[in-house]
């Protein structure tokens, strides 16, 4: 087939600008822009260029760590995916840091090189992004866009203040939350604390600390 849609020489990232389903694609197909992140919500997409900082790698692997082994210690069902995509297609897609299915009664999507179809599995219960140099989006068209997919709980971690920002999503809109809906007892404080702790000390001694509180 031949391709009729070349790449832009004047390729905007890291911002929404207008665009079709079809456009879309195209670019988020390119081997050449298989490093970026791609997201399409009710006619625009935003090419984001990958983080390299340092900041935004250790707090994602906190993130990660931290809801699963909250899940493990109070046996709840979850299933992690770290950078994943997930699509309604010719509606909308995302790409974020992290996402959770949680719960009794979740599937576990197969493993393809196809993004998540959210019409057969859902939306993920829970959405990370971790925000180093895109805090505002992250609180501001993209919190649209995961109320729109139809998330439960979504949080922005703030890298620079180490700080979560955590949202409850239900009846078209979000509230900031405190403590975890979808990981009752779960509290931000704590993860607040972890991402304090993690500026000294190393991954076992953070795991080893949760574990004594998820325990006590």
């Amino acid at each position: 087939m031949v391709d009729t849609l070349p790449v832009p020489q004047n390729l905007v990232t890291d911002t929404w600008v207008k665009a079709g389903w079809e456009e879309f694609l195209a670019l988020a197909d390119r081997p050449e822009l298989e490093q970026a992140r791609f997201y399409f919500d009710e006619g625009y997409m935003r090419i984001e260029t990958m983080p390299i900082g340092s900041g935004h790698s250790q707090d994602n692997t906190l993130l990660s760590q931290t809801v699963s082994l909250y899940g493990t210690v109070k046996n709840i069902r979850i299933k992690g995916f770290t950078n994943g995509s997930f699509r309604k297609p010719g509606v909308r897609e995302c790409q974020p840091d992290m996402a959770f299915y949680i719960g009794a009664d979740f599937q576990i999507p197969p493993k393809t090189s196809q993004p998540v179809d959210v019409n057969e599995f859902g939306a993920p219960h829970l959405v990370i992004e971790i925000a180093s140099t895109t805090l505002n989006d992250d609180i501001g068209r993209k919190r649209l866009l995961y109320e729109r997919l139809g998330v439960q709980e979504y949080w922005v971690v703030d890298v620079n203040a180490a700080e979560v920002l955590a949202f409850e999503v239900g009846d078209g809109g979000s509230r900031q939350i405190r403590e975890s809906k979808v990981l009752p007892g779960l509290e931000m404080v704590l993860i607040e604390e972890a991402l304090q702790r993690s500026q000294t000390q190393d991954d076992g001694e953070i795991n080893r600390w949760l574990l004594q509180v998820f325990n006590g």
